[in-house]
């Protein structure tokens, strides 16, 4: 077994499609068009090799999900309570050492994702692995963490648990808590998130 192979044995990937999608009309992001396949037919297939297992967390149009033959799990916290309530339920659900993360809205993930962030994890014994790159939205263009995109160890369900219990909805207040190490990617347009019709429109365009 090649370490690509046994490190990918380890991985359960979760597709964050649970949100309200109120800047795009409150449409379920996921199911969006971009070209001749939906938004998140897109992420899985950047993902499937690298995981195990492909979980989606969805909170409606759970028989839309499933055409993906996925399993669908939705939040357990009520009231859209973000995608640490995704997540949460994903590390309920995760029957591998790890949990990689990603949102529903990113269609070009790159393909050594988790291999990275699950090298970084084991070498720095760290709880979690986060990507960072440039944000691209921000005026300044920093270098800043990018939360959703994460590779973590399958028993923090109960810290995060008890974050979410306490009325923790922030993803970086959680990740405060932990031992994070961050793993910078230098294609930021990688991570890009589809929130608008525009933005949807404008990389349907890049891709005739």
């Amino acid at each position: 077994m090649t370490d690509i192979t046994r490190i990918t044995a380890q991985i359960t990937a979760l597709i964050l499609a649970g949100g309200r999608g109120s800047r795009m009309g409150d449409v379920n992001k996921g199911l969006q068009m971009l070209g001749s396949r939906s938004l998140i037919a897109h992420v899985i297939a950047r993902l499937e090799h690298q995981a195990s297992t492909l979980l989606i967390n969805a909170n409606r149009d759970l028989a839309d999900y499933a055409q993906f033959n996925c399993p669908v799990i939705s939040d357990q916290f009520e009231g859209y309570a973000g995608p640490l309530a995704g997540i949460h339920t994903g590390l309920l659900a995760c029957r591998t050492d790890y949990l990689l993360t990603c949102p529903c809205d990113s269609p070009l993930l790159p393909a050594n994702l988790a291999e990275r962030l699950a090298q970084a994890l084991t070498e720095s014994g760290a709880q979690l692995a986060v990507v960072t790159c440039l944000d691209l939205e921000s005026e300044d263009q920093q270098v800043r963490a990018q939360p959703v995109f994460s590779l973590m160890r399958n028993d923090l369900a109960p810290h995060l648990h008890r974050f979410l219990d306490e009325g923790g909805r922030k993803i970086s207040l959680w990740y405060a808590s932990l031992h994070v190490v961050e793993v910078h990617f230098d294609d930021a347009s990688a991570f890009q998130n589809i929130n608008t019709r525009a933005q949807l429109d404008a990389l349907a365009k890049t891709m005739i």
